[in-house]
């Protein structure tokens, strides 16, 4: 007797299933759902790169898939991707190709990824794509760090501000003006610039509650028009014209897309497929609209860089390289050249918008936070003027 677990459309599968592994299913029920807080597919990046890297190792070894992912099953520290793994190994263990069987798992093999894995698998170099796909997903992780961090100190800098504007209205400027009238100071008495914050404290105090509503509101409606294709557009091209974030973003873009390109060609992937898995990997939607633009031009029999640069999307400079790589014969490794450059561009731009960020930030804070210590001051320098001249 056996006992186990299988994930599958219904029991009429998981039967099938198993007389396909010389098992005779004795009885069979679905498993209870429990309570799950997980927050997308539960694979970080890193896990998904030393998978990769290692199971390229393997297969160059001369390992065969099966075993390979016993191994990296068994040796899985996260327990989802353990699951994954061994749900993949089953797959194949029946039958199904290693890239038809990573397709059951779109939330952690991309399109991206098995696209470039069905390559490997029809032109019998597996374990050269996985190679490859393996340095891209490592300069993937690198550009995703790169922005985290830049944005983790403007994040942090930007809640302690609130938070400390918070505590000033609710708690310290209602303090000083118990305090003002006990020393017999009137609201009239005291200098504009208090009365402005002590205004603003009874407001923020009062309408709290409402606000916050306010703000879960807005918060509801921004996540809805985003959802919706015509606000996802408007919001990428608003983004994409801010002056300081603006080119910043534009350099991650081409990056990714001349990244994503130069590597599903260099893998085999025909360029109409390469270039539809590179829109739908883009990240924004007009350099997703861009791409489809060129993928449809060049289906009409275009050359690459003459519609690319109808979209105005991308620099002249990429769209001159891409035309030498067409013209040349070596787009791929053109393009490889391309992402190359402005990765390292990249790295410039994110130094220098921290570098631009901090200063602004930090004039923000110490002026705002600066501005009610003053209102709360003035009127303690009167009236030990007062008490002075008495």
């Amino acid at each position: 007797m056996r006992k186990g677990l299988m994930e599958a459309d219904g029991p009429e599968v998981v039967e099938q299933r198993l007389r396909q592994q010389q098992l005779n299913p004795v009885g069979i029920k679905r498993q209870a759902r429990a309570i799950s807080f997980q927050f997308g597919s539960g694979v970080k990046t890193k896990d998904l790169v030393t998978f990769t890297r290692l199971f390229a190792t393997m297969i160059d070894a001369g390992l065969p898939i099966v075993q390979c992912l016993e191994i990296l099953a068994s040796q899985q520290t996260n327990k989802i991707f353990g699951g994954v793994l061994r749900d993949v190994k089953t797959a194949v263990e029946q039958g199904a190709s290693f890239s038809d069987s990573l397709r059951r798992h779109p939330k952690v093999f991309d399109e991206l990824f098995v696209n470039l894995v069905e390559a490997g698998e029809l032109g019998g170099i597996l374990d050269t794509i996985l190679s490859r796909l393996s340095i891209y997903l490592e300069k993937r992780q690198k550009l995703q760090r790169q922005l985290r961090g830049a944005m983790i100190y403007p994040s942090i800098v930007i809640v302690i501000a609130m938070g400390v504007m918070t505590v000033l209205l609710t708690f310290v400027i209602p303090s000083f003006e118990n305090m003002f009238k006990d020393f017999g100071g009137g609201k009239e008495s005291m200098p504009k610039l208090t009365q402005i914050m002590i205004g603003l404290s009874h407001g923020f105090v009062s309408y709290l509650p409402f606000m916050v509503v306010l703000i879960i509101a807005l918060s509801a409606a921004g996540n809805y028009l985003y959802r919706q294709p015509k606000g996802k557009y408007h919001v990428h091209r608003i983004l994409l014209r801010i002056p300081i974030i603006g080119p910043v973003l534009r350099k991650i873009a081409v990056a990714r897309f001349t990244r994503t390109l130069g590597t599903l060609l260099q893998s085999g992937v025909p360029i109409l497929d390469a270039l539809e898995i590179c829109a739908r990997t883009a990240g924004n939607v007009i350099i997703e609209q861009g791409i489809m633009y060129v993928r449809e031009r060049i289906s009409e029999g275009k050359n690459m860089g003459e519609p690319l640069a109808e979209t105005k999307v991308f620099p002249d400079m990429v769209v001159q390289m891409i035309s030498v790589g067409e013209q040349t014969g070596s787009l791929d490794q053109m393009l490889n050249k391309i992402a190359d450059f402005y990765e390292e561009e990249t790295d410039i731009a994110v130094a220098g918008l921290t570098s631009a960020i901090e200063p602004i930030l930090m004039v923000g804070v110490g002026g705002m936070v600066g501005v009610v210590l003053m209102s709360m001051y003035l009127p303690i320098f009167s009236l030990a003027g007062n008490i002075k001249a008495n």
